[in-house]
């Protein structure tokens, strides 16, 4: 009973509420007049109230809910899939119900409110086309049960809850270059892959799990033991994308923002290069400093959109103090490609350090005055253009796979004034 009375006067009962003042006025005007309607209404309410809550209380038992999620990981673009399934246990049919597997994915929708037949059962399939990159929780699946007049709720948790990772979208970039490294060559440079390449660098015994393509016959035939080729990496520099994710210079909301627009930048250029065989690295700062070790092949992808999907702008470490502290990863034989929004030359010193050492540079400036803030990078591009370092220019709107070629390079000053 006084559970009652408490969610009686709860404002997110007012149904309920109206209804308790409703049979306390009824039962006050039935003592005062005597007037015997106004005895058999406040009956009937009074009555009400306890059939009511009786009714929502039943309602989400005998009850079984699952929520097949057929989807894990996917990319901006695709769309998750899920099923929902309510069995109703019980010989009484269940209506009224509110079924929703919640989830922060924007434009998620799975509600619905449903009538399940007794010893029946109900599914539906949701789809979400997935319009940001992000980690979210997903579940678990809420049923809300309710009485016919709606003057009680009850709700029930079935199934326990999962995460889907959602990868920031790539374009292609086909007139996309940096500028060549000089290769390594040959001695120390040279690394022993699992890789099949056109470099073999001599043999050794078989071992189980070796590919039978890989069997040199001819050492096999002379040493009578099953002898398998091993390779090294072809002599090909390094790319390393650094994505600057300090909060003092990115500008924007959501996905009309200097922070997605970045991620996308740094997201093709990855895949660019690994669709070429080339080993690529990333390096970003945001929460904390996130460092994808140069590699090659479709994992290192994964890798590097992994990262990606969920690095935010909220890093405090300017991009000249990283470019300082991971120096070392920079050689002659590697290609540094920088993505940033930032329009001072705090970093320009760091950046040719760099170039002096003999490692190539190409820099995308991403205009932050484009999305409403900050001024335009038209001094660092002059100043990056004097120091020859080839310069990309991507304001909000513009197609990357135009922005982000040779042939617009030329005119990135005249884009400011036009």
């Amino acid at each position: 009973m006084r559970r009652l009375i408490r969610k009686a006067f709860d404002p997110g009962h007012r149904t309920l509420t109206l209804v308790v003042c409703i049979l306390l006025v009824t039962l006050f005007l039935a003592f005062g007049t005597g007037f015997e309607l106004l005895f058999r209404l406040t009956w009937v309410i009074g009555l009400i109230i306890p059939v009511s809550w009786l009714i929502a209380w039943s309602s989400t038992r005998g009850l079984e809910v699952s929520a097949q999620r057929r989807t894990g990981r996917a990319q901006v673009g695709q769309e998750a899939q899920e099923v929902i399934e309510v069995h109703n246990r019980s010989w009484l049919p269940r209506v009224w119900l509110e079924v929703d597997d919640p989830c922060g994915m924007p434009g998620h929708r799975s509600r619905r409110v449903v009538v399940v037949p007794a010893r029946g059962s109900r599914s539906w399939l949701v789809d979400t086309l997935l319009v940001r990159r992000g980690l979210y929780d997903w579940g678990p699946v809420r049923v809300v049960g309710t009485d016919p007049f709606g003057l009680f709720r009850r709700k029930k948790e079935f199934g326990h809850q999962e995460q889907i990772l959602v990868y920031p979208p790539v374009f292609d970039l086909p007139h996309f270059q940096a500028p060549p490294a000089n290769l390594p060559g040959e001695g120390r440079f040279r690394r022993r892959t699992h890789y099949v390449t056109p470099n073999a660098s001599g043999i050794r015994e078989y071992a189980p799990g070796d590919a039978f393509n890989r069997i040199h016959w001819p050492s096999t035939v002379r040493t009578r033991h099953l002898m398998v080729k091993t390779f090294e990496l072809d002599p090909a520099s390094d790319i390393w994308v650094i994505l600057d994710m300090e909060r003092r210079v990115n500008v924007g909301v959501g996905d009309s923002s200097t922070e997605e627009y970045g991620v996308r930048i740094a997201a093709s250029i990855a895949r660019h290069y690994l669709v070429q065989n080339r080993s690529v690295g990333l390096i970003t700062f945001g929460r904390d400093l996130q460092v994808v070790e140069a590699e090659r092949g479709a994992q290192q992808l994964t890798r590097i959109l992994e990262t990606l999907a969920t690095v935010r702008a909220t890093g405090d470490a300017p991009l000249g103090n990283i470019l300082m502290e991971e120096q070392r990863r920079f050689g002659r034989h590697t290609t540094v490609v920088l993505v940033t929004s930032a329009t001072d030359d705090l970093w320009l010193s760091g950046l040719l350090s760099l170039t002096q050492r003999g490692v190539k540079a190409a820099v995308v400036l991403v205009d932050p005055s484009s999305f409403g803030g900050g001024e335009a990078p038209l001094m660092i591009y002059g100043a990056l253009t004097a120091a020859d370092v080839l310069t990309y220019v991507v304001q909000k709107g513009d197609d990357l796979g135009l922005a982000l070629s040779p042939a617009l390079v030329s005119e990135g000053a005249s884009r400011w004034q036009s």
